[in-house]
This record gives structure tokens, C-alpha cells and sequence, in this order.
């Protein structure tokens, strides 16, 4: 029986496209000559997004370090306002989670940096009222598909491993949270979602 639903937030509870917003950085002025293929290098393909999201750089360094390697000139202010744009609501999740916050307690569970964070609290603020708690890799210092992650998530789920279910957009989170001991779906649509969900036994 599924007693705690954890819900992944990008993609899954918010949609988010890092496109544009690298588009827009491109056309500042830089010392250093960047295509737009360079910029998501820098801010998403190594190591500067993985220690950002374990919440070892703070945002005034990680705005920092980017303009450092990427030579773009720009400000703190305007880097974040570009930076931060990115997301939209999964409005069709967003009218179940509230279904299922009566019958389930719900946990959000999420890789995501300082700014991010912030962005997407203040802005998503009245569908994350349902969840228990948030669990983001920025605050706790790990990310998945790192076992401390789960582990994290597991001590506010208030069930036992085997009545939660674990809802993520990506293959490599799933498959080790299926080795934590979860139950796991695959996240591609809400159709499938709602059929997944349906063969667990989750009711709404």
C-alpha cells in the first residue's frame, strides 16, 4: 500500500527550458568568444553545476565563477533575472496535487541550486503548500541519484520504504531509487502518470 508519493520538481511538478535564458546570455558582451552551446557547457555539462547544487558555491561565487570561464560581462542582477526564467507550471499535476494531498502525504524531492530554489518557492508557492517537506540537494548537500539523497527523503516520509513511490523525469534517478527500495515511475506524461499511479493502488 503507497502511503508517501515523492514528486520530482523539474519536469515533473514544473516544467523548466534552460534555452532560452543561454540565448539571452549569449548576447552579452564577453572577453571570451562563447556560442550558445559553450554557455550550457559551462552552466550545466561539469562541475560547476554539481558543487551549485550541492550548495558549495554560493550564488554570489557561482555568478562569479561563470563569468570567470565564460568571460560574459554582466551583472549579479541581471545574471539572475535571465538565470531564474525558466519556469512553467505542469498545470495538469498541479489540479491533482491537491487530490492527493488528502490521501497521501506528499515530498518534493529535487536537484536544484540556491537561485533556483528561491525562484521557484516564491513562484510555485501555493502548490508546494501541499507537500510535507522539501527536500533540495542545495540544503541537504547531496543530489540524486546519490543514496544520501534518498536516504534524506526517506526519514520525512514517515512510511516504510516499500509503501512509497518515487516520480522522476529521469532514468538514472529512478533506476537507483528503485534500488533504494521504492516503488518508481518514470515520468513522461500525465496519462501515464495517472495509469502508473492507478497500478499501485494510488487512489484519488
Amino acid at each position: 500500500m503507497i502511503r508517501t508519493i515523492i514528486f520530482d520538481f523539474g519536469n515533473v511538478v514544473s516544467f523548466f527550458d534552460h534555452g532560452p535564458a543561454i540565448e539571452k546570455l549569449a548576447r552579452y558582451p564577453t572577453i571570451i568568444p562563447q556560442t550558445i552551446a559553450s554557455i550550457r557547457e559551462i552552466l550545466y555539462a561539469g562541475d560547476l553545476e554539481d558543487a551549485y547544487e550541492k550548495g558549495i558555491y554560493s550564488t554570489a561565487e557561482f555568478i562569479e565563477i561563470f563569468r570567470q570561464r565564460s568571460g560574459i560581462i554582466i551583472k549579479d542582477g541581471e545574471f539572475l533575472q535571465i538565470f531564474d526564467d525558466i519556469f512553467r507550471a505542469n498545470e495538469e499535476l498541479h489540479q491533482l496535487i491537491p487530490i492527493l494531498a488528502k490521501r497521501y502525504r506528499l515530498l518534493l524531492a529535487s536537484n536544484t541550486n540556491e537561485a533556483h530554489c528561491q525562484k521557484f518557492r516564491k513562484q510555485f508557492s501555493e502548490i508546494l503548500s501541499y507537500f510535507s517537506h522539501q527536500i533540495v540537494s542545495q540544503e541537504i548537500g547531496e543530489r540524486k541519484p546519490n543514496w544520501d539523497f534518498y536516504a534524506s527523503c526517506q526519514e520525512m516520509a514517515n512510511a516504510e520504504i516499500s509503501e512509497c513511490v518515487f516520480i522522476d523525469d529521469l532514468a538514472k534517478n529512478v533506476e537507483a531509487a528503485r534500488a533504494f527500495g521504492w516503488q518508481t515511475i518514470l515520468y513522461r506524461d500525465m496519462t501515464d502518470l495517472t495509469s502508473s499511479l492507478a497500478d499501485l493502488g494510488v487512489t484519488w
